[in-house]
C-alpha cells in the first residue's frame, strides 16, 4: 500500500454524493424513455428527439459511473491519487476539478 499522494478521505464523499446524484438521474431517464408514446405521430417525434438527447445523457452518466466506481476501488486498494499508467501522483488540483480522474495530466 502506498502512502497516499492526496489525503482520500477528502474525495470520497464527493464521489460518494455524485455517485448517488448520478444513479438517481438516471433512475429519473430510464422512467422517462419508459413512458407511453404519445399517440399523436407529430408529438412522437418530438418526444423521440427528446428521447435521443435523454440516451445521451444516460450514456455519459452510466461512463461517468464507472469512473467514480473505479475510484473508490483505487481509494479501497490504497492506489487512489496515482496515475494509472505512470504511476505518479494525480496533483490534488487535477482531483479536485475531477474526483474520479484516473490519470495525471500527462498521461491523460
Amino acid at each position: 500500500m502506498k502512502t497516499a499522494a492526496v489525503d482520500p478521505a477528502l474525495y470520497e464523499p464527493r464521489l460518494r454524493a455524485r455517485l448517488a446524484e448520478l444513479e438517481h438521474r438516471l433512475h429519473g431517464i430510464e422512467h422517462a424513455l419508459e413512458a407511453e408514446p404519445n399517440p399523436d405521430f407529430s408529438e412522437r417525434a418530438t418526444e423521440r428527439e427528446g428521447d435521443e438527447v435523454l440516451e445521451s445523457l444516460g450514456a455519459a452518466g452510466v461512463q461517468e459511473i464507472r469512473m467514480i466506481r473505479a475510484a473508490l476501488e483505487r481509494i479501497d486498494e490504497g492506489e487512489f491519487g496515482y496515475c494509472v499508467n505512470c504511476g505518479n501522483p494525480i496533483p490534488a488540483a487535477r482531483l479536485d476539478i475531477v474526483p474520479h480522474a484516473p490519470r495525471c495530466a500527462k498521461c491523460a
